[in-house]
């Protein structure tokens, strides 16, 4: 299990609206096509006056200027004021755009679609998640079996009047007897556990709080639980600027009885999260410091003061727990193998073998499930799904392909369920749900998402073009079919590169919006990413980050080349270590696009590790300032330090939360500032704060589509 992540990539974009639509997708023809206005974007009459500082910092002898660190202090009267001066102007600005109403009744149309998640099986009971099309927040469903009566086992949207309580996570117990979920309020990381009865739908009076990136790991019987907490301060709050500790909670009991199980001492940057194996015998421990590599110990539970036990201590690669069948561990493993292999410890209270099961391949493994002593390999074969079944000697006994361009996600369960469940999905493919046989192999459709559209008008194509260093990349480029490569298409280009996630293609109302406009959408798989393993992740982490935004340059320099687009017409997107990229591209081309849209970015780049633990996790991809060589490469491309006075910039709409807790908002409130005041020319920049929203996790529906309203008509805007 992947702990604390960065960020999960923020979805691309969605474009021009002139005709009203209010009914829903299945009333109305396959594509509505949006009136375009040709009027000049409209001008700013001034920005904000927004106050400097004399502060200076001495990174390794060089004096680097900070005057607006004051808008780092959040929660002070005096930068609450000035946020609202920035929405006071950003707000009735998108508002009057002549498309924006328009793009806010096409995305409702759009959107208005039942949706299913990937279903799953425990101990004989079918669970999954179903939105009736405009509900703000999944509702949770049980049922008896594959042909059981679906009940609602939990409805988030009753928790909230606007919907902005999400359910974040959830994790049922062995048997299935309890529901352990984590409620987020706001959009915030820090989250609070409750416990519900799968049997009568009620709530035990457990609570737990102080978390924020935790698992949940029951015990086998079902007594209780063990997850990972931040510590409290002296001023009784809880502090994730110091690290976890595992915590055991006893069903029925008031967290304050809640025994400390295991910490790490001397280790100030090492979270511990926990694993029960081995029939409730052992607590494994995997430890996160980063994004690179891991260590994985045992404790037994057996005994309270039993010692630490080394699984795998040298840090020479990620390490993630599969399952387990009898006294084998199954871990994926990037040691020795970057594009990943599966490897089975033989574990008795010690290491007694370790051998390669599932070998290395060129295409990369993305996950592993182990289900009916069958292990389900997910890979990326040149950023496209497809799934080979293992026996648990590694000897390949099927294989799930994927046709069209897609991605395939799934496959998960109690480790003795029967069937098993897997969705494909696609850029233009809404998705179908398999039901697959553990035991035959046999796969049967088990639902279809209709949206209504017709996609067969539209196309999806993968190329490889050239980046600045001669590295083949990856981009997926997506429109309506017979498209002229004329220059005169208004063009998306889309990206993220870190933290070793791979954008593989999966369906967003909000792109087709844009798409169906007969506008061109452009994702490119840039490197710092996972989509060929960590070779590709490790050539854009740290001194070599610039890579990232020359594949990012050099994708826009294609499509224009090509005859998709051209700089006047072309608009950049992206969101968290997306909008850095955003941010660092703008400010070393800002000839080569038109607008930018950078949504929750890390964007100073010699400060970001300082509000949290988990943020300062972030060096193992970035760096840290405090690091001369690591310094002077964050200092040549941090956006915030990079813009320059009299600079022409592209028009900017800066997006952010005011409970963004993973990246926080002075980010987005420090550059926004400082390009504000860089700026030369008319096109507009406006920072759009939301209140009660977090990084983008559990945003309520009718949140994003105002918020998808505002981006893309402000893009059409700047794209005429």
């Amino acid at each position: 299990m992947k702990k604390n992540l960065i960020y999960a990539a923020v979805v691309a974009a969605s474009a021009g609206l002139t005709l009203a639509c209010t009914s829903s997708p299945s009333e109305t023809s396959d594509s509505v096509k949006i009136e375009q206005n040709s009027a000049a974007m409209p001008k700013v009459s001034g920005y904000p006056e927004t106050k400097t500082v004399a502060q200076q910092d001495n990174y390794h002898g060089t004096m680097v200027s900070d005057p607006y660190r004051w808008l780092e202090e959040e929660k002070s009267e005096e930068v609450k004021t000035w946020v609202e001066s920035q929405n006071t102007l950003a707000r009735p600005y998108l508002a009057e755009l002549p498309s924006r109403e328009r793009y806010k009744e096409r995305l409702t149309a759009l959107w208005d679609y039942e949706k299913y998640s990937t279903p799953y099986m425990v101990n004989g009971k079918l669970f999954y998640s179903y939105n009736n099309g405009l509900q703000n927040q999944y509702v949770l469903y049980m049922a008896d079996g594959v042909d059981g009566e679906p009940e609602v086992l939990i409805d988030p949207n009753t928790l909230s009047d606007d919907g902005t309580v999400s359910m974040a996570s959830t994790e049922l117990s062995p048997k299935a007897s309890y529901l352990a979920y984590m409620l987020s309020d706001g959009g915030t990381d820090w989250k609070t556990i409750h416990l519900r009865n799968t049997s009568n739908k009620s709530d035990l009076t457990d609570t737990i709080k102080g978390i924020k990136f935790s698992n949940i790991a029951w015990l086998p019987d079902e007594s209780g639980f063990f997850y990972s907490r931040y510590p409290k301060n002296d001023a009784g709050e809880y502090d994730d600027s110091q690290t976890v500790a595992i915590y055991f909670h006893a069903i029925g009991t008031a967290q304050s009885a809640d025994k400390k199980v295991f910490a790490f001492e001397g280790k100030d940057t090492w979270n511990p999260y926990p694993s029960v194996v081995q029939d409730g015998e052992t607590l494994l421990i995997s430890v996160f410091e980063g994004y690179q590599a891991n260590g994985v110990y045992a404790k037994s539970l057996k005994e309270d003061d039993s010692e630490l036990v080394p699984v795998f201590e040298k840090w020479d690669g990620r390490y993630d727990l599969i399952g387990e069948h009898g006294d084998a561990l199954f871990f994926t493993s990037t040691a020795d193998a970057p594009t990943g292999k599966v490897v089975k410890v033989t574990f008795d209270n010690g290491v007694n073998a370790t051998e390669t099961v599932i070998e290395s391949t060129p295409d990369t493994l993305s996950s592993v499930s182990l289900l009916g002593e069958k292990l389900f390999a997910q890979y990326l074969k040149d950023v496209k799904g497809q799934v080979s079944v293992f026996d648990l000697t590694g000897e390949k006994v099927d294989e799930i392909t994927f046709s069209d361009i897609g991605s395939v996600s799934g496959f998960f369960g109690g480790k003795n369920a029967d069937t098993t469940f897997y969705k494909l999905t696609g850029f233009t493919n809404p998705g179908q749900v398999y039901a697959y046989n553990i035991k035959s192999g046999e796969s049967s459709l088990f639902k279809t998402i209709d949206t209504g559209i017709d996609y067969d008008d539209y196309e999806t194509k993968q190329i490889f073009y050239t980046s600045k260093d001669g590295t083949k990349v990856p981009m997926f480029i997506v429109h309506k079919k017979g498209l002229k490569l004329d220059g005169n298409n208004k063009t998306l280009l889309y990206g993220y590169g870190g933290f070793n996630i791979s954008l593989v293609p999966r369906y967003s109302v909000s792109r087709m919006v844009w798409v169906e406009q007969g506008n061109v959408l452009a994702i490119a798989n840039l490197r710092g990413g996972g989509e060929y393993g960590q070779k590709w992740h490790k050539a854009g982490t740290k001194l070599d980050k610039q890579n990232v935004f020359d594949d990012f340059i050099a994708a826009g320099e294609y499509l224009v080349e090509s005859g998709y687009t051209t700089p006047e017409k072309m608009g950049i997107q992206g969101g968290s270590n997306g909008g850095l990229l955003v941010g660092a591209t703008l400010t070393q081309r800002p000839d080569l696009f038109s607008a930018a849209l950078p949504a929750v970015g890390v964007l100073d780049m010699l400060r970001y590790h300082t509000p949290s633990a988990n943020t300062r996790a972030w060096s193992s991809d970035y760096g840290l300032s405090e690091n001369k060589e690591e310094f002077e490469a964050l200092y040549a491309y941090s956006p915030l330090h990079n813009t320059k006075p009299g600079t022409c910039y592209p028009a900017t709409l800066v997006t952010t939360g005011d409970h963004d807790d993973r990246v926080v908002p002075w980010h987005s409130y420090k550059f926004a500032a400082q390009l504000q005041a860089d700026q030369s020319c008319d096109n507009p920049v406006l920072l759009r704060v939301e209140t009660r929203a977090g990084h983008g996790a559990g945003t309520p529906t009718w949140m994003q589509i105002e918020g998808y309203a505002d981006q893309w008509a402000f893009l059409e805007s700047a794209l005429n």
